[in-house]
């Protein structure tokens, strides 16, 4: 079975490449999990941030944003001397600030899965690499939510960043042509064109 060639050979990455990387994603605690993993691998590979998912949603309460918008100092410490997750102190600080603007938006908007899809109007992109170096680290899109998300108060969301959540979350079919999931997720009423955006 031909797929995409960066899992390699981990089974962890192999498993979120198979049954999550690219399906589209509409529940926002997993939406707020991305967002959250997204911006810890800042400057990291998304292999190190896949080996430590499972302690990640231990030591973050299962991605709840209600109870990470209430994290104290106690808290905070104790996610700073937590050797299972990425130990960095701004983007600790981040979550807990993102919580609070995730949390704002679901008030405002009614979910954040409706502010956030309307980037792609609702839509996945469907691309059609046939390498790796065809897919691209970030978009018209990914800018455009990059800046919205900054402006709502959110923090570690560049624009590469916010690709890397659109290609996880769905918004974007980024898989290989040769990759059984290319044909398994692309639905042709889903395409868009950049040219009908």
């Amino acid at each position: 079975m031909d797929r995409c060639n960066w899992p390699g050979n981990n089974a962890l990455m192999i498993e979120y490449h198979d049954k999550e990387w690219g399906v589209p994603l509409h529940d926002d605690q997993k939406l707020f999990e991305f967002l959250v993993l997204d911006a810890f691998q800042a400057g990291l590979s998304w292999q190190t941030i896949i080996n430590k998912r499972e302690n990640f949603r231990i030591a973050f309460d299962n991605f709840d944003a209600q109870k990470i918008a209430l994290y104290d100092a106690a808290k905070i410490d104790a996610l700073l001397n937590d050797a299972g997750i990425i130990r960095n102190r701004l983007k600790i600080y981040a979550t807990i600030s993102n919580a609070k603007a995730f949390l704002k938006i679901q008030q405002r908007d009614g979910s954040f899965d409706a502010f956030i899809w309307q980037f792609t109007k609702g839509r996945t992109l469907i691309n059609h690499p046939t390498s790796l170096k065809e897919i691209p680290a970030r978009s018209n899109e990914s800018d455009a939510m990059s800046k919205a998300l900054v402006k709502e108060g959110f923090k570690f969301v560049g624009s590469t960043i916010c690709y890397a959540f659109m290609q996880a979350a769905g918004m974007v079919n980024d898989h290989l042509t040769c990759c059984f999931r290319q044909s398994e997720l692309g639905n042709p009423l889903q395409e868009l064109t950049k040219d009908s955006i």
